[in-house]
């Protein structure tokens, strides 16, 4: 993964050392090379070759690396990730190898233990993040060129999940306790909450009772309780240890009534309004002569650890959404939109073909349904039980939309990592095969990628209201197809700990009292970016719940009252009024990613306007409380395609010197101003005493500082609308039409032939 960003001023120059020498991979622990192959080309430009590099090819049980001397051209900007190099693609990421020979006209999709039976002379990997990295051989030698490709292919399509590269890295660390990586103990802790503050509190993991029994208090579950019934794994395979139930549920019904659940998965708490209304998840009842009576048992009890004993609203989520398979469906029309048609071919239908994808339409209808429990909560103070087949995959994405809108906490970044931890690592979603790491799965669906986009829809409608960046979702995302982090690993936390300990066994590690490996988190950031490159997950538009000031020398905070709020609405049309837009601002602008979509909340008459529809229109009506509810805007002009994830790679879609990158650079320059004007009044008002006592102080929480505005480097032209990501390299457009890919995005899921495809002419 490339992630570009501006560059420390040029080092001395080096005499190099020999070039075999120096053409060496940077290996983590327990790393090991398994092939490579020497004077290898990768191609930069699709229309010439004078921009290609040489080097050598290696493939790792980790990832695959391209080592060469060649400064990358056309990139004036880049650093590299920590765990992966600027040319390096991890293994998890691939989704399709196509070996090519020209002279032959033959091209064949690699699988693992295949045979090859011509020499290629080209090798094109095709990256699930869209990526497509292009390898010519013709200097290379033939067979040491088909050994570097079967390598990759048999490595990159583990048999087992052991075989993954994260086993080997922390049995590795287990037997070198002392071995660091990036000067950090890889161990399993849930790392800085804040994304690189070194003075944030971890993400709680919610491994432990006590991380439950904090979660009740701070949302002031009085009727709720941790139960520890499921230790051990005896009830349920698909559910953590530890989880909350009413007060009113006694352990032994728990267990009686298990049995009656799909999985075994009861009813679990997920957050608890100030009102006192509770969001609960659960499968679906399999038992049809014991649903009524244990259903009733249930509801019965969510009532009680009601104050005002409420009904409870349950939403059949099988029935209000999309299926996964739908969700994949869209995903992969998206992903050939992207990656596989030519823009100049496409440009003028791109609308249609983007609506036709029903990806934004699956995005809006998650947003509308996630708001309109919102309502049931917030406004009718009803408990609300989502209840789903085996309650693990769209109630994992509609429970946390829910709490993002309504609570506060989860838009920081430290909230927002200690959600996705509750509601998707322990809640069981399945990661190993909605993410297919094995690449045998049939069951693949990128729901957490739709969560994501649902979040950015709401970062864009309302930017001050998150702690986080968009590059901090993307590279969020990016880190799911890494293949080291336990966090989007395992299906659940009981797979993670009984394929951990038969690992450790084989190995003869000692694990004491642990309860299986513990594996890196993807919390602890550190790993994979330095502590500036962090400072990019931040969002400079973000309002806290108070700002510091200095007023006659004292250090005051100055709360801000809605009507404050007025002035951080953003992006609305200019007839916006009262909440109401008419109808010539559905149409979407010319060459925009907007698509078309009728208005739901808005759409009707005082008159014959329902509760929900009456409710969403008295808050679209007022000014935004930051730190309150926030509603989606689901209208055509305000569902918009996440250019930054999906276009990142496509040199066609850049904008030189231009994107939301320009203003992001301009407030954080302006934010880094103004802390640096309250720290020299703390300063002056308090003496050397205040930076003894506050050296964090002095530290900039921006990424871009005004005191580097003048830097050359630091200015707008080394800026793109991918930043901080470089398409430069990692995407050789060519048309692919009737080749593997092609019919793979088109349904047909012939990266399982054994057989060798021919060109199509």
């Amino acid at each position: 993964m490339v992630i570009s960003s501006v560059p420390s001023k040029a080092e001395e120059k080096i005499t190099p050392e020999p070039r075999l020498k120096k053409l060496e991979p940077v290996l983590l622990p327990g790393e090991i090379v398994v092939n490579e192959v020497n004077f290898v080309r990768k191609c930069i430009a699709t229309d010439t070759s004078q921009y290609d590099l040489w080097g050598k090819l290696v493939c790792s049980n980790f990832k695959i690396s391209f080592i060469t001397d060649d400064p990358m051209p056309l990139q004036k900007f880049h650093y590299r990730n920590l765990l992966l190099g600027e040319h390096d693609v991890a293994l998890t990421c691939i989704e399709q190898i196509v070996t090519v020979n020209d002279t032959k006209r033959k091209q064949k999709v690699l699988g693992p233990n295949q045979k090859l039976k011509f020499n290629p002379t080209e090798l094109i990997i095709y990256c699930k993040d869209f990526r497509i990295v292009r390898f010519r051989f013709d200097e290379a030698g033939p067979e040491s060129a088909k050994k570097v490709c079967l390598a990759i292919a048999h490595y990159s399509q583990p048999a087992d999940l052991q075989l993954l590269f994260a086993f080997e890295y922390v049995g590795k660390k287990y037997h070198n306790p002392a071995k660091k990586v990036n000067g950090i103990d890889p161990g399993g802790g849930g790392g800085g909450g804040g994304g690189g503050i070194t003075s944030s509190p971890q993400t709680p993991l919610f491994e432990t009772y006590s991380d439950w029994d904090r979660e009740i208090k701070r949302t002031g579950a009085s009727e709720w309780r941790v139960c520890s019934v499921n230790e051990g794994y005896m009830i349920s395979t698909c559910l953590p240890e530890y989880f909350v139930v009413p007060s009113s549920l006694a352990d032994q019904d728990l267990k009686h009534y298990s049995h009656a659940f799909t999985g075994r998965r009861m009813p679990m708490w997920c957050w608890n309004h100030s009102n006192g209304s509770a969001l609960v998840r659960m499968a679906n009842i399999k038992d049809p002569l014991q649903q009524r009576k244990i259903d009733q048992r249930i509801c019965n009890a969510i009532t009680r650890s009601h104050p005002q004993r409420s009904d409870v609203y349950k939403s059949d989520l099988d029935k209000s959404l999309p299926a996964i398979q739908d969700v994949q469906a869209a995903f992969l029309k998206l992903k050939q939109l992207c990656v596989n048609e030519p823009f100049e071919e496409t440009e003028e239908k791109w609308l249609s073909l983007v609506e036709n994808s029903r990806w934004l339409e699956h995005v809006r209808l998650f947003l509308k349904h996630a708001a309109e429990l919102v309502y049931m909560l917030d406004s009718k103070h009803v408990s609300v039980v989502l209840q789903e087949e085996e309650g693990r995959d769209l109630s994992c994405c509609v429970a946390s939309l829910v709490q993002v809108m309504l609570d506060p906490f989860f838009r920081t970044i430290a909230g927002f990592q200690s959600l996705i931890q509750k509601e998707w690592v322990m809640a069981g979603y399945p990661f190993l095969d909605r993410c297919n790491h094995l690449k045998k799965s049939d069951k693949e669906s990128p729901l957490f990628l739709m969560f994501l986009d649902c979040v950015w829809q709401l970062l864009e409608q309302y930017p001050s209201a998150f702690e986080f960046s968009e590059a901090y979702l993307t590279i969020l995302y990016d880190s799911t197809r890494i293949s080291l982090f336990g966090t989007f690993l395992f299906n659940s936390p009981h797979q993670r700990v009984k394929q951990s300990t038969e690992f450790a066994i084989s190995k003869n590690i000692q694990l004491g009292d642990e309860k299986g490996l513990k594996f890196p988190s993807v919390w602890d950031w550190s790993l994979q970016h330095a502590p500036r490159d962090r400072m990019l997950f931040h969002n400079p538009l973000y309002i806290g719940k108070s700002t510091p000031c200095v007023h006659n020398g004292a250090v005051k905070s100055f709360k801000r009252s809605k009507k404050n709020y007025s002035s951080t609405l953003r992006g609305f049309p200019p007839s916006l009024k009262n909440g109401i837009i008419s109808e010539q601002d559905f149409l979407p602008r010319r060459n925009s990613l907007i698509l078309k979509l009728k208005p739901d909340f808005l759409q009707h008459t005082d008159s014959n306007a329902s509760g929900t529809e009456q409710y969403f229109r008295e808050w679209f009506s007022k000014p935004v409380d930051l730190h309150g509810v926030i509603l989606p805007r689901l209208s055509g002009t305000q569902i918009k395609l996440w250019k930054l994830c999906y276009f990142r790679w496509v040199p066609e879609a850049q904008i030189a010197s231009g994107g939301f990158i320009t203003a992001f650079r301009k407030i954080s320059l302006l934010a880094d101003e103004v802390d640096a004007l309250n720290r020299s009044l703390r300063q002056h008002n308090s003496g050397p005493r205040f930076l003894a006592n506050n050296p964090e102080r002095d530290q900039s929480r921006m990424y871009f500082r005004a005191d580097e505005a003048n830097d050359v480097l630091a200015s707008p032209e080394c800026l793109s609308s991918s930043f901080p990501f470089s398409p430069v390299g990692n995407l050789c457009r060519r048309s692919i039409l009737g080749t593997p890919l092609s019919k793979f995005l088109s349904g047909a899921k012939i990266w399982l032939s054994t057989e060798t495809l021919a060109n199509e002419d």
